[in-house]
């Protein structure tokens, strides 16, 4: 199960993930935040971080304001924003459509040795994804009950 968890996800989408998080996390009035903040409290690259953030703008799902007092923003309420969107705005849908083995060809009239097993498995990952709003994990991490770093 590792080799499929470690390749689940592209780690510019992990990121991406948790740079949303972050941003749900950030209290009332206080909802924008810098590049620098955004990299560091996902203990990401800021140059990669920019362009993941660079990806979230250009699909709606953060603001970008410049200036001084500048930075990045949700665009939407955390409870209208599901995880699926963010995974699908940067890695696409092969999470949700693509074969466990990597074959071009995998369907239920060609399927790969192992696509009705892990058809269950997909299925349920896209159904936790399309129903878990920024919200929901964001009151986790402000709660402490989850962490978005060691």
């Amino acid at each position: 199960m590792s080799c499929i968890n470690e390749k689940m996800f592209s780690k510019a989408c992990k990121y991406a993930i948790n740079a949303m998080i972050y941003m749900a996390t950030l209290p009332p009035g206080q909802e924008r935040a810098g590049l620098k903040d955004i990299s560091k409290a996902i203990n990401s690259p800021e140059a990669f971080t920019a362009k993941i953030l660079q990806d979230l703008v250009k699909n709606d799902l953060l603001n970008s304001v410049k200036g001084p007092n500048g930075g990045f923003h949700l665009q939407g309420d955390p409870n209208r924003i599901f995880l699926a969107e963010i995974v699908h705005s940067i890695d696409g849908d092969m999470i949700f459509t693509g074969c466990a083995l990597g074959l071009e060809t995998c369907s239920e009239d060609h399927p790969c040795p192992v696509h009705h097993k892990f058809k269950a498995v997909r299925d349920h990952l896209t159904g936790m994804l399309m129903t878990t709003s920024l919200r929901d994990v964001a009151d986790r991490v402000n709660t402490g009950i989850s962490f978005l770093r060691y």
